[in-house]
């Protein structure tokens, strides 16, 4: 329910603090005077489309907040998944609009996004405005109505799951099938790719240990020559080596051990310096003698190395580690494909069991609507007799469609004819504005008791009727709020004197602007505005007393 509403520099409005009860509440005024600008200050604190325009001029921000008392909404979880602070009994909405163009909104002074707030908003009133009669002749509106009197809610909730599962199977084997086609023509290449890796019989790290044995096989001479080399000048040939020539100065060493001390530190590290050169000269001489150039083996790796360098350079890889894990890749693949027959038959064998359940399920839903839809058609005329249309002819028809779409395989079509002679036709096509009026009416009276909305607003949904007619719509408006909040803006008297609570909006010039009021009227005043409206600027005694004979005072 709607509490409050404060509106702060908005368009007209320099400040409007409204506070609302729970009946039957009328709004009225000459117009111009401001009462869509109050109704479109509410839609903008809802989530609506916000225009730095609308701020007052020479001022740099608006603002407007609503409160409201959301105990019996139930809307916990929606608090919960958009991270707002929940409050069992309040609900402040507040929207910041800066004239830069920027704006800010807020829930119970946290912030949130406007998609939020608008969901949330959505879930807290409906504002039905003359534009909002043109759903009438839209097929999913009128769908709509039809599962909000069947009571569709836990069968849609049901229905949509799996409509969500099927879609998701079908993109998904879709997906395969393409990319299992795509794989299928890359199959060949794949394959032979693959072997000719597996042939080379790849092995990690070989390729660093064979550029190194080519290296020594290609500079075996060099190699021998020099280790020849080092083992003469270790153990000497014609003159003493130096294994030799170490030897003789540790012997020299040790002669000095016994009458000077140093000489000792001496032989000991020429004692190592022997052990050390005369290993390396026994080492070098067995080198030496394994060094050899073999053509075959030389050839070989040769071979081996072009091979390699051939499969990087054509993979554009730079290490056989790299063609190694290419080649694991391509298996994968192959692995992959050869699996992609088994993947789209399990696929297609889900799909065919999701689309059999999806469309009983249609059926039900379709079972439930047409049995609703008898139902509806007799409410409805009623409701519409009792509005000066006697003879009003309304069905719902059903068209099956031949895939099922998110709500179902129904298109619904409202078919209306407001005389005898002539047969039902699509409302869109046949209905008048006034026809169409009273039917929105009726239809969100029809589905009050259904819906969890507490509140709603009427803006000037009464255009096009007047008399009796409209007394007979103030009833229906009168007797919605019984069961809900309701607020209606109205130009018709009749609809005026039937409200609880009756507030007047008017315009008032001050030295510097003209700015937008409104007031709760007393039972005087209420008599007054209701004349003004039977009656025109000149207010009457006749006017008064037929003002006081609907006001009930």
């Amino acid at each position: 329910m709607l509490k409050s509403l404060f509106i702060r520099n908005y368009v007209l409005i320099d400040s409007l603090d409204i506070s609302f009860n729970d009946a039957f509440t009328v709004i009225t005024g000459e117009t111009g005077a401001g009462k869509s600008i109050i109704l479109g200050a509410l839609a903008l604190v809802l989530g609506q489309r916000a225009d730095s325009k609308s701020i007052k001029k020479e001022e740099e921000k608006c603002t407007v907040e609503a409160a409201f008392d959301i105990s019996t909404y139930q809307l916990e979880a929606l608090f919960q998944e958009h991270d707002m602070e929940y409050d069992t009994q309040a609900c402040i909405l507040r929207r910041e609009l800066f004239a830069s163009g920027k704006s800010r909104a807020f829930v119970n002074d946290s912030p949130v996004s406007l998609n939020a707030l608008k969901e949330l908003g959505n879930r807290l009133i409906d504002i039905h405005s003359q534009h909002q009669n043109l759903l009438l002749g839209d097929n999913k509106f009128q769908l709509n109505v039809v599962d909000i009197m069947s009571q569709n809610e836990p069968l849609l909730l049901q229905y949509r799951k799996e409509y969500a599962r099927y879609q998701s199977l079908r993109k998904e084997l879709k997906e395969l099938t393409g990319k299992a086609a795509l794989s299928g023509q890359e199959e060949d290449y794949i394959r032979f790719q693959l072997e000719q890796l597996d042939e080379t019989r790849l092995v990690a790290g070989e390729q660093e240990e064979l550029e190194q044995e080519m290296e020594t096989l290609s500079h075996a001479g060099e190699i021998k020559n020099g280790l020849y080399k080092i083992t003469g000048l270790l153990n000497g040939d014609d003159r003493p080596g130096c294994v030799q020539v170490i030897k003789d100065a540790l012997a020299a060493a040790g002669s000095l051990e016994r009458y000077y001390p140093k000489a000792n530190e001496i032989a000991g590290r020429l004692r190592m310096a022997y052990i050390d050169l005369n290993d390396l000269a026994s080492e070098t001489d067995a080198l030496k003698e394994d060094v050899e150039f073999h053509p075959e083996r030389h050839q070989w790796i040769s071979e081996r190395l072009d091979t390699l360098y051939t499969l990087q350079q054509k993979h554009r890889v730079a290490t056989v580690e790299e063609l190694i894990r290419l080649k694991e890749r391509y298996g994968l693949q192959l692995k992959e494909i050869d699996s992609f027959d088994e993947q789209i038959d399990r696929l297609k064998t889900e799909t065919e069991a999701s689309y059999a359940a999806l469309t009983a399920q249609a059926n039900q839903l379709s079972v439930q609507r047409k049995k609703a839809a008898l139902a509806i058609s007799h409410q409805l005329t009623a409701k519409l007799a009792l509005l000066g249309m006697p003879h009003t002819r309304f069905r719902i028809d059903f068209v099956p469609k031949t895939e099922p779409e998110s709500d179902g395989m129904d298109e619904v079509r409202f078919m209306f004819s407001a005389n005898k002679s002539s047969e039902p036709e699509r409302v869109a096509q046949t209905a008048s504005g006034g026809e169409i009026s009273r039917l929105m009416l009726c239809i969100k009276a029809m589905i009050a008791g259904f819906t969890a909305l507490p509140a709603i607003i009427f803006d000037e949904v009464d255009m096009g009727v007047s008399g009796d007619i409209a007394d007979k719509m103030g009833d229906i408006m009168q007797e919605l709020g019984t069961k809900m909040q309701v607020i209606a803006i109205t130009h018709l008297p009749q609809i005026a004197s039937k409200g609880k609570e009756h507030y007047f909006v008017y315009k008032e010039d001050t030295d510097k602007q003209t700015v937008t009021q409104i007031k709760r009227l007393d039972n005087e005043e209420r008599i007054r505005e209701v004349a003004r409206m039977l009656s025109g600027a000149t207010v009457t005694e006749a006017s008064l007393a037929n003002a006081r004979e609907l006001l009930h005072i």
